[in-house]
């Protein structure tokens, strides 16, 4: 299998994506890139730098005598105004430049970050990403989205910034607890589901094998999402049509996440997302019964919850009249027409995600 995909759109953007197997080609790859003696920062949380910091800060040596680093505390609640000041005030004390790059080492939460300052240090520097987390690798690092929390609102601020190169090193998803892993498997499915039944049914029917960490299994999973969504972002980078299908069970995803207090995973609240949504393509008999089943059912062979509890539904509608997606007052909502083929809709009523709603808590 070729290692590595690229990702282009004429006059914009064009960067490749590595699947490695190590980070022992992370030097060289960047070389490719144009960035021997440049002055480099590599941002990761306190999770990851234990892990894959000393590795990585390693491979660039040999690229760059300009190699520092900054760590933020994990987790959701530092994706914030705060933690990007901090960041900014690293790099002004490192003295980055305009042609410096910056190197995100970890999960979505780093990506979008480290993004998010490449965005806006003097005006928009270069970045790279190198993703840590199954969710990361087949979503977050692919496509420029980047972006902080705002006051409990998910994504409120960011900017469209591509990175310059994605360098996946896939063994490190060996390390994943399993939650985590599961919360990446919610957005495999989630692709599977938007316009590719055959590799949804693929990834259902190998679930023992890739549980096991069977790696031409997950690299072939890993490149497929990569793939697919390459595609949409190539034809719709600034999310003005196409690409917002990505956003398959986000609406209600991301209004649980939020109820939530972020103590449910990303990946984990796109299940529940995926239910709710399937559940309301159902209702308007877009989905057999037994469709929506087999979604439901694919959520739980990677242990993905279907239901969030100790919230109402009421309280899920109300969340989602604050969803960035929202346009003039209507909801952008993900049905699916079958499995593998979704579509945009704005005819969503409030009844309709009520009923949604009611089928993944504690009311159904």
């Amino acid at each position: 299998m070729n290692n590595k995909l690229f990702v282009r759109k004429e006059g914009e953007f064009h960067y490749p994506i590595y699947f490695e197997h190590s980070f022992d080609r992370l030097g060289s790859c960047m070389e490719e890139a144009g960035y021997r003696n440049h002055k480099i920062c590599v941002v990761t949380d306190s999770h990851v730098a234990p892990l894959y910091l000393e590795t990585v800060l390693s491979a660039l040596s040999q690229l760059s005598d300009k190699v520092s680093f900054h760590i933020f505390e994990a987790g959701e609640k530092n994706k914030n105004l705060d933690t990007i000041s901090q960041i900014y005030s690293g790099l002004i004390e490192e003295e980055l430049d305009r042609k410096s790059v910056l190197v995100a080492l970890g999960g979505g939460v780093v990506g979008d970050m480290t993004g998010f300052a490449a965005a806006t240090y003097l005006r928009g520097i270069d970045f790279v990403q190198i993703p840590t987390t199954l969710l990361s690798q087949v979503d977050s690092s692919v496509g420029g989205k980047t972006g902080v929390d705002f006051r409990q609102y998910k994504n409120m601020i960011g900017a469209f910034h591509q990175p310059s190169l994605v360098y996946m090193n896939l063994e490190v998803l060996k390390s994943l607890p399993e939650a985590e892993f599961a919360c990446g498997m919610g957005e495999i499915l989630k692709t599977g589901l938007i316009c590719d039944g055959e590799f949804y049914r693929f990834v259902c029917k190998n679930h023992l094998s890739i549980r096991a960490f069977d790696m031409d299994m997950i690299t072939y999973m890993v490149k497929t999402c990569c793939e697919i969504k390459a595609g949409v972002v190539e034809r719709d980078p600034k999310e003005q049509g196409e690409r917002a299908l990505l956003n398959l069970g986000h609406t209600i995803g991301h209004a649980v996440e939020k109820l939530k207090n972020f103590q449910l995973l990303h990946g984990q609240c796109v299940g529940i997302g995926l239910v709710a949504a399937a559940a309301l393509s159902c209702r308007r008999g877009l989905l057999t019964r037994e469709e929506y089943e087999q979604i439901r059912q694919g959520c739980l062979l990677y242990d993905l919850p279907v239901k969030a509890e100790h919230i109402t539904p009421a309280e899920i509608l109300s969340a989602t009249k604050k969803d960035k997606k929202m346009e003039q007052g209507h909801i952008k909502f993900i049905l699916m027409d079958g499995i593998g083929k979704s579509f945009i809709d704005r005819t969503v009523t409030d009844e309709e995600i009520l009923f949604a709603a009611q089928e993944i808590t504690d009311e159904s």
